[in-house]
């Protein structure tokens, strides 16, 4: 029986199979929003891109949107035009001089390159209670496996919520300086043909620099004032990661607290939350967040992100390397200081620890 089987197999045509050639959609593109103006000193940004829909094999694609027009409008009719950045494709920004009045609502306006329009809805500017005083706490979290923790500083801000209003808060990392120290007396260049040795080949300059840097927390801080209503109370605002180079001298950070609207604390609270689930099979898909952007051409257009206005308020706050009570091991650099990028030998005019 077997070998009659096996004789009737040899028996069949055998064909060639053509390869089925798929074409997948690239998908629909959302223009995504994302910035915000402050009462605080400008330029404010504003950063336009496009991004493919979760679940599209073209999702994580992001585009920048170049040469749109962008303006900021006031309810006294007022126009701002933003100037898109040379370096930043994408990134459009106010006048230096411009700064949002509280109690004024400000409309985004934008014209893309293609002529499609799109606006968001007035956002009022909200008053927020000075920033009076920062404080830090080391963090450490433990590794899965074991191993070195990762670690950095919890900065908590002292807040006097005033007692007639409900406030919505928002903070948000300013620039960054800290002084970077380097080894160029562990110089050792690559080996080539004109330069075959491994030794080292010490460089005269320079081994301390100051460094400016732009450090997103990555998660949002946000808090309404629910349960401290007209008290004074104290909130973690922002997370510094140790890198084993910013806290082996002076680090300096400027926090921005934030005065925002109610319908923006509800965004970014479903932002957070989303960004922060643990990936568990019971756990909700990501979902689309729609915010106050829309399409003045199609109405049932999905366009993504949030534009804010808000009050403001900054404090700075200069870290020793003595404040941490553990540290991550010493990174070491061994280059002349000077070949990071954002870096300088001479100190910030308004360096004062």
């Amino acid at each position: 029986m077997l070998k009659r089987l096996i004789y009737i197999i040899l028996l069949l045509p055998v064909a060639c199979i053509d390869p089925y050639k798929i074409e997948v959609p690239e998908g629909e593109q959302l223009l995504t929003v994302e910035g915000a103006i402050t009462s605080g000193p400008g330029p404010h940004v504003i950063t336009l891109t496009r991004s493919a829909t979760y679940g599209s094999d073209f999702e994580g694609l992001i585009r920048p949107v170049t040469q749109a027009t962008v303006v900021v409008r006031d309810d006294l009719g007022k126009i701002t035009f933003l100037a898109e950045s040379v370096d930043a494709r994408g990134s459009y920004f106010t006048p230096a001089s411009f700064s949002a009045e509280v109690g004024r609502s400000y409309t985004l306006l934008i014209e893309t390159q293609e002529g499609k329009l799109y606006s968001s809805f007035p956002e009022r500017v909200e008053s927020v209670p000075n920033l009076e005083k920062l404080s830090v706490k080391t963090l450490t979290i433990d590794q899965e496996g074991g191993g070195n923790p990762k670690s950095g500083i919890q900065l908590i801000a002292e807040v006097n919520d005033p007692a007639d209003q409900n406030n919505f808060y928002y903070w948000r990392n300013g620039p960054s300086v800290y002084i970077l120290e380097t080894r160029p007396d562990l110089f050792t260049p690559r080996p080539s043909d004109s330069n075959p040795s491994r030794d080292p080949q010490p460089k005269a300059c320079c081994a301390v620099c100051y460094r400016e840097e732009f450090s997103n927390n990555q998660s949002l801080f946000l808090a309404i004032d629910d349960n401290f209503n007209g008290l004074t109370t104290q909130i973690p605002v922002a997370f510094i990661e140790d890198d084993g180079l910013r806290f082996v001298n002076k680090f300096r950070i400027d926090i921005k607290q934030l005065g925002i609207s109610q319908e923006a604390y509800r965004f970014l609270r479903l932002v957070k939350q989303q960004a922060e689930i643990s990936g568990s099979i019971f756990d909700p898909p990501p979902a689309t967040i729609r915010g106050n952007m829309i399409s003045l051409d199609n109405p049932d257009e999905v366009v993504l992100g949030y534009f804010i206005a808000a009050g403001e308020s900054v404090k700075r706050i200069y870290v020793d390397k003595d404040d941490l009570t553990f540290k991550q091991n010493k990174a070491i650099i061994p280059d002349d200081c000077l070949t990071i990028p954002g870096t300088s030998v001479d100190a910030p005019a308004d360096w004062r620890p």
